[in-house]
């Protein structure tokens, strides 16, 4: 019977091939153009920068957009709203308990930021800030956190130079990622969770 069943559908498989051509390999979607695709390649790369756009913004501007598209969420003057906590304050606090995790507390290049705000905010509308805007927020959440002057402008070049305070307190974890020797004679079976509930 089972053979029979796939005897059919083979020979209707074929008869729809040759009626109607190869179907297509997926069946759905559409090649991907160079324009769209270009939308999708968004990272900076830190330390150099590398992808941050042309244009800038100002922290007065970012103030502006912040109370606009940000408050909501963030509270008055990034210090927290009834989404999330403080953007604002930390500095020094990465080895205290608890740590106050902030832009200007945690990140070790300026341009982190930018990239996070451009790619995933706001939460409610994603990637429809234009880039001045993105520009000018991060300096306002810079700014509040003492990091750029009131008058500043910002930029790929100024977000690149901008040392933050805990550029340096990141260390490279060179270390194997396991510390077990592999077994290679007379191995003990591998138990498992079952076996270990047992004992």
């Amino acid at each position: 019977m089972v053979a029979a069943g796939a005897s059919l559908l083979l020979a209707v498989s074929t008869l729809h091939a040759e009626t109607f051509g190869d179907p297509p390999t997926s069946g759905f979607g559409k090649p991907i153009a160079e324009p769209d695709l270009a939308l999708w390649d968004i990272d900076i790369q830190t330390p150099t920068g590398k992808g941050l756009p042309a244009g800038e913004g100002t922290v007065a501007h970012g103030a502006e957009v912040f109370a606009e598209r940000c408050e909501a969420c963030h509270g008055e003057k990034a210090e927290g709203g009834p989404m999330y906590g403080t953007m604002v304050g930390g500095i020094g606090s990465m080895d205290k308990n608890p740590r106050v995790l902030t832009p200007g507390s945690m990140y070790p290049y300026a341009p982190i930021l930018f990239d996070y705000v451009r790619r995933a905010m706001p939460l409610d509308a994603p990637q429809s800030l234009t880039t001045e805007e993105v520009y000018s927020v991060v300096g306002y959440i810079y700014h509040l956190n003492g990091l750029v002057e009131a008058d500043a402008k910002v930029n790929a070049k100024t977000l690149t130079e901008l040392k933050m305070h805990n550029r340096d307190a990141f260390i490279v974890d060179d270390r194997p990622d396991t510390k077990a020797e592999r077994c290679m004679t007379d191995c003990q079976p591998i138990g498992t969770v079952a076996d270990a509930q047992k004992k």
